[in-house]
């Protein structure tokens, strides 16, 4: 009883909670009378405590082992807020200079700190081992142990040799091991390497109640990114990407955008790094553009949205990254954008590691991808990824899957089938191979085992491939088939199977829904909306432009091109600054002959009561920017327009595409002294003159006039630049 009493009063005194939530209080019991302790809880659940409070309790320091600065950071300034010493807690690793780490040593020595937090690289070196063996350590916390296992999200190597460096330090040192993620696999790794075959596990629900999971086809993805975002007004969220140049792109369009975000990825330095998680805590950046290394341990319990641009490379760090949104219980909205893109990009990524982990890195991923492209309750199958049984009326319409229309279908015959197959045949084949056979789809290990001739061979073709993906993952999350994934990933029989095949009996299953991936290539792209054409607005703002080429002796085509009205009639354009991200209208056009158009529109949305798309309208950054500053300046020292796009290595006519996209923007170049190089003067003033008479600025409709024999597609297109850059801009 008298450990109850000191554990609730240093509970109040200490943290200022009433009290203990889920099994915090028996992890704390077992750690305090020195048992090694082994606890599986999810994000936002109470991890930290259950190491924190027993060491404030104990005799000498504990020593945390975690993988990152910035979560170490992060613990420490709360410790040292709540105990209001600084010397409470310490960490130990490379961003400390040596009079840092002699400070440390000094306060651990003096025994005035608790908690010493260390990466296990710093570990690992021999002189904080010698000086760790003259001090008592309480415990050891080894804090997000799923790093251990090459098949956790987050393997790292140094992880593995912990247990010996403990050993090292002294004898019978209890350890207590956490983790937010571990799957069974992962869970016998941690309790081999860290010798705890023994140790007391707590292991929580894996359910995060107040999380939405969605996933949506990667199209339009910032467009969709940017939307999403601005109709959570007020809220913080995080938006993970696979890519450091990625992060930075998004990061730049939603400032464009008027949403405050700043980028977070291991290419920025250490101080930027933390500069910008303190930002986000406080709350003066509503998002975090990052990639996996945001986010460990930083308690933010109000994070309102989790965002994946990328599809992640496995169900742990997907389960990781989502569970950062609503920790304090409140709404947390999960978002991912899938592709097969996506998945190439992940496999290439693979390609050149060794064979094992290759093995283990397909299986990890064939997961995410069964995940994102089921129709499943997404609830149900992360929990049983994770080794828990979920009825999926308990989503409470908690994901997409369970909100949206279900095609079901009756399984019984189908399920009866590769049940049969799988124990007849030995239990030696993965689900891609069964799958294979029952669609007739002949390869290599398929006619190897002869299954090519097996009485099921293509008897479910008509069915089609989805069918079976379907039948086959129900099966698994069912618990009529399991995965070995020590093994391929091959498919095993089940107490639960082998009755069905004693005992069938009528079951349906939900048919996937294909995720619609058509018009892939925009899903790269900033985007521009589609809307309907307000076609009586154009006609009016192609008078205004006839009425203004007109006193200005120019085509209508140099005011502006016919697409940049189309999309003046879909935005509704009331302001310059909107008019300028309107395509084809850089600065220059919108200045020079912008401010009539945008009084027409103006003038036209108050006059119909229109309710303009604001929303739709997202800015985007030019991804080429850089090459366009190139371009520019190479043209201003009059390089050769051949010379320059050999230099960046691109094709002359995708340079002649750039300088004409720059052109059409508005801003002026000097090419002429390279036109006069490729056409003599007297072409040239032909070319010029069918122009400055033309209603189109078709090429093909010029080279029909002026005779294709004289000219060439790019003769006359350089011709086009030109009479653009001086004419209109």
């Amino acid at each position: 009883m008298e450990i109850e009493k000191s554990l609730f009063d240093n509970l109040q005194d200490f943290f200022g909670f009433d009290t203990f939530k889920g099994d915090q209080e028996a992890i704390i019991t077992n750690v305090l009378q020195r048992k090694d302790t082994f606890v599986i809880m999810p994000t936002g659940g109470g991890k930290s405590i259950c190491y924190q409070l027993p060491a404030l309790m104990s005799e000498g320091t504990a020593i945390v082992i975690s993988p990152l600065i910035a979560l170490m950071k992060n613990q420490v300034d709360q410790l040292r807020a709540f105990g209001g010493e600084d010397s409470i807690a310490h960490f130990l690793n490379s961003s400390l200079n040596k009079g840092d780490i002699m400070r440390v040593k000094q306060d651990v020595t003096a025994g005035k700190t608790k908690l010493l937090y260390v990466a296990p690289e710093s570990l690992s070196k021999l002189e904080n081992v010698e000086f760790l063996k003259q001090i008592t350590v309480s415990f050891v916390a080894v804090d997000e142990a799923h790093c251990i296992s090459e098949w956790g999200h987050d393997f790292r190597p140094e992880y593995r040799k912990i247990r010996q460096v403990i050993n090292g330090i002294g004898e019978k040192i209890p350890i207590i091991a956490l983790t937010a993620t571990a799957t069974p696999k992962v869970q016998s790794d941690i309790r081999k390497n860290l010798q705890m075959n023994d140790a007391m596990l707590f292991k929580s629900s894996f359910n995060r109640g107040n999380l939405f999971y969605e996933v949506r086809p990667k199209k339009n993805v910032v467009k969709e990114i940017v939307r999403f975002i601005k109709g959570q007004s007020g809220k913080t969220g995080i938006i993970y990407c696979l890519s450091r140049k990625k992060v930075e792109e998004i990061s730049e369009v939603l400032n464009i955008n008027g949403i405050k975000a700043l980028p977070y990825h291991a290419g920025l330095d250490a101080k930027t790094r933390a500069d910008t998680q303190d930002k986000f805590l406080m709350e003066d950046v509503e998002v975090i553009v990052a990639t996996i290394a945001f986010g460990m341990g930083i308690d933010k319990p109000d994070v309102r949205f989790v965002i994946h641009h990328d599809i992640p490379k496995s169900m742990e760090g997907y389960y990781q990254e989502t569970g950062r949104a609503g920790r304090d219980g409140g709404e947390g909205l999960c978002l991912a954008f899938y592709s097969e893109k996506d998945v190439e990009k992940l496999t290439k990524f693979m390609k050149d590691k060794p064979v094992a982990e290759r093995e283990i890195g397909t299986q990890i991923l064939k997961e995410v991808i069964d995940y994102s492209e089921s129709a499943v309750c997404r609830r149900k199958q992360i929990l049983h990824y994770f080794g828990e049984n979920f009825d999926e009326t308990g989503c409470s319409n908690m994901c997409d899957n369970c909100r949206a229309q279900k095609t079901y279908f009756e399984a019984e015959q189908s399920l009866f089938e590769v049940l049969s197959f799988i124990k007849e045949q030995g239990e030696n084949f993965d689900d891609l191979h069964v799958i294979n056979v029952m669609v007739g789809q002949n390869n290599q290990p398929v006619s190897a085992y002869k299954h090519d001739e097996h009485p099921l061979f293509g008897k479910g073709k008509d069915k089609g491939v989805v069918y079976w993906e379907s039948l086959v993952r129900q099966a698994v999350l069912n618990n009529f088939l399991a995965k070995d994934i020590d093994h391929y990933g091959l498919l095993k029989m089940t107490d639960i199977g082998r009755h069905y095949l004693e005992n069938p009996y009528a079951l349906k299953f939900v048919m996937n829904r294909p995720l619609d991936f058509s018009d892939d290539s925009s899903s790269e792209d900033a985007g521009h909306s589609t809307g309907a054409l307000d076609t009586e607005l154009l006609k009016m703002l192609k008078d205004l432009r006839k009425k203004i080429a007109k006193s200005k002796s120019l085509p209508p085509f140099v005011i502006f091109q016919d697409p940049s009205l189309d999309e003046m009639c879909t935005h509704y354009p009331v302001s310059l600054d909107e008019l300028k991200q309107i395509q084809g209208v850089g600065n220059g056009k919108a200045v020079k002959f912008g401010a009539q158009f945008v009084e027409l529109i103006k003038a036209y949305v108050e006059e119909n009561d229109i309710d303009r798309p604001v929303d739709l309208v997202i800015k985007g950054t030019a991804n080429k920017s850089a090459l366009k500053v190139a371009i520019i300046q190479n043209i201003d020292r009059k390089i050769g327009l051949d010379d320059i796009a050999a230099a960046k290595g691109i094709s002359y006519e995708e340079l002649l595409k750039e300088v004409e996209t720059i052109v059409n923007a508005g801003t002026k170049l000097n090419i002429g002294y390279f036109v006069d190089e490729m056409i003599d003067q007297d072409r040239q003033d032909e070319v010029y003159d069918y122009f400055k008479q033309a209603d189109s600025d078709s090429i093909d409709e010029a080279l029909k006039d002026l005779g294709g024999d004289d000219y060439s597609y790019e003769d006359i297109q350089l011709m086009r630049i030109k009479f653009m850059s001086e004419l209109g801009n």
